[in-house]
């Protein structure tokens, strides 16, 4: 199997000691992901305090915690962790033609979008699906779906007689992973920070 982009949020088993008197949410997520290394995006529909000591868990076992007691949802993309009210959760119904709905899944699944919490449903037909979920996990479904309609626009006609390249970009901060014809290469890093997008290439003959 090809490597992808590495989504899942690996966090310490020990306890996360954090001792808190009376503090912002936000500044307390905040604070999360400094002490343990990782880049948080909060929303500012975040609100809250939290107002005396929280127990010691696993680091997993607390974000989940403030998640649960503060009505929130967090999301992981591999180089962030996004977390938002859950009332800024979306569901959207996506049109797949001309794609399948087992090889929209199996990208979502390769790049590691996917996330067991968040829904990805085939309606009745397999020509919609239902995706529901917090905002940058729908932004990422969406531009999976977008990339791979166009790749597959792109794909030459039978009458073609010269083979065409199609080659899709993901950018993920500094990390760009290449989808040639349809099928994922290995990523790659940039010291240029990009924004998050997919771009489709012009085959080579066609520049």
């Amino acid at each position: 199997m090809l490597p992808a982009f590495d989504a899942s949020l690996s966090l310490p088993s020990t306890p996360y000691n954090y001792t808190v008197l009376d503090q912002e949410l936000s500044a307390a997520l905040q604070e999360f992901g400094n002490n343990l290394n990782i880049r948080v995006n909060v929303s500012a529909e975040v609100k809250g305090r939290i107002r005396g000591r929280m127990p010691d868990l696993p680091a997993r076992e607390f974000l989940d915690r403030l998640t649960n007691l503060y009505n929130l949802q967090w999301y992981y993309d591999g180089l962030v962790l996004y977390v938002s009210a859950a009332s800024e959760a979306q569901s959207r119904l996506l049109v797949l033609k001309p794609i399948s709905f087992d090889a929209f899944k199996a990208a979502l699944d390769t790049l590691n979008i996917s996330d067991e919490r968040y829904a990805v449903r085939a309606a009745p037909g397999n020509g919609i699906v239902l995706v529901s979920g917090p905002p940058r996990f729908i932004a990422l479904v969406d531009q999976t779906l977008s990339g791979l309609v166009a790749e597959a626009q792109a794909r030459p006609h039978a009458a073609d007689k010269q083979p065409r390249e199609s080659i899709l970009k993901l950018f993920r901060g500094s990390s760009t992973m290449v989808i040639r014809d349809g099928r994922p290469e290995a990523p790659y890093s940039s010291d240029a920070p990009h924004q998050d997008s997919m771009v489709r290439e012009p085959a080579p003959g066609q520049r």
